[in-house]
């Protein structure tokens, strides 16, 4: 089947929103078990940020595993396993905190990242493939908002269950953990039987190889450059997007401000407001490629207002970097798949990979923050934005 027609892919649309939201709320996790284990178990910033480490890290196993699981099953089946995978990921969370183990907490956060590699690597090629690719960013934009809006709710929920939200030990993670457990249970079976056609992109079947002629010559994945460039500019996005969603509640606690939990909102209320620019204004008004620039150029202003503002006032520039990072997947995704072809799912699963960069970037500024301050920490996140900006001036247009 090739890409779905504007007029039937709403129920699906539907389907996989709902995924993105698990995918988000599975990430925001870390915004509140970070905070709780270093005081409960006694931890410093930089091995405390090892967990985040944990959960990317199988990005780079996986990436390619998952691309090979998708084309012997297909993206409904891939989904529905990836759920299953999350609740295994959660029992380990039940041993984690009954024996009050790090290293347990280690091992379920690389079941749970995972997971999210298998989901990851099921969903976004699905949903860039699902309609025109020059409308890719703003289909990808309203998966942004249901997954954006999950990370907060990830601590927020945490914090609703467990007995004492001021004074949180891990031993009263377990009703959490269970409940989390049955709902991705639940979603395993929904998957398989959502509603979710199987598509391709143009030229990725073999019968149809002529309609990407500049893929039909290539014989490697790694000869599109502007795939290797984005998987690049995909690796330090989202190692500065999980500094801006993860970092708020750990910085007001650095700072000293008070009720450091509502800080979690900040990053993705501003993910979520250029999210809907990109619904309203992609493809229509603004290209993929000039949303990226746009965006890379708020990143760069947020992050250097993080690091020279007064530092309790500081924590407000963490909206604009998250909302500089808003429609960089959403852009950076249809540009870098773009011309693939038969290499389409190779190419997902190197994009897929470059997702590690979740695990190097913040286990850097968990480093640098204990060596320089939590503030300066955020120097790391300039670098990272500039060289977005030139993937989305220069990057993605190069073809050889």
């Amino acid at each position: 089947m090739k890409q779905q027609s504007s007029k039937n892919y709403v129920v699906p649309l539907v389907f996989v929103g709902m995924m993105f939201f698990t995918l988000g709320f599975a990430l925001g996790i870390n915004s509140f078990l970070i905070p709780v284990l270093q005081g409960s178990l006694s931890l410093s910033s930089g091995v405390a940020y090892m967990l985040l480490a944990a959960t990317f890290i199988p990005f780079i196993l996986f990436g390619y595993p998952a691309s090979r699981t998708i084309a012997a099953i297909g993206y409904k089946r891939t989904m529905a396993l990836s759920f299953m995978v999350f609740a295994l990921a959660f029992v380990v969370f039940v041993l984690s905190a009954k024996y009050e183990s790090f290293t347990l907490f280690l091992l379920a956060s690389f079941i749970s990242g995972s997971a999210n590699a298998y989901l990851q690597a099921s969903v976004n090629p699905y949903i860039t493939i699902l309609g025109p690719i020059d409308s890719a960013a703003r289909r990808i934009s309203m998966m942004g908002i249901c997954n954006k809006l999950a990370w907060p709710v990830a601590p927020l929920f945490f914090a609703a269950v467990v007995p004492d939200s001021t004074n949180v030990h891990v031993s009263d993670l377990f009703v959490p953990f269970y409940i989390i457990i049955a709902a991705f249970v639940v979603l395993g079976f929904v998957s398989l039987m959502a509603p979710l056609p199987e598509v391709m992109a143009p030229g990725e079947d073999e019968n149809s190889a002529a309609d990407c002629p500049y893929a039909a010559s290539k014989t490697s994945v790694w000869q599109f450059p502007h795939l290797i460039l984005g998987a690049l500019a995909l690796f330090v996005y989202v190692g500065v997007e999980t500094l801006a969603l993860s970092t708020a509640v750990d910085y007001a606690m650095a700072v000293n401000l008070p009720n450091p939990d509502l800080y979690a909102w900040i990053p993705s209320v501003g993910m979520v407001v250029g999210y809907i620019c990109g619904i309203i204004l992609i493809p229509r008004h603004m290209s993929q490629g000039a949303a990226m620039r746009i965006c890379s150029t708020f990143g760069i202003v947020g992050s250097l207002l993080v690091v020279l503002l007064p530092a309790q006032i500081s924590i407000w520039a963490i909206f604009v970097m998250a909302l500089g990072c808003s429609l960089l997947w959403p852009a950076l995704w249809p540009l870098a798949m773009a011309d693939l072809g038969r290499f389409t799912k190779s190419g997902s699963a190197l994009l897929t990979m470059a997702m590690a960069g979740g695990a190097v970037i913040p286990t850097l500024f968990g480093y640098l923050k204990d060596s320089f301050g939590a503030q300066n920490a955020y120097w790391l996140a300039l670098p990272c934005f500039l060289f977005i900006f030139y993937y989305g001036l220069a990057g993605y247009k190069i073809r050889r």
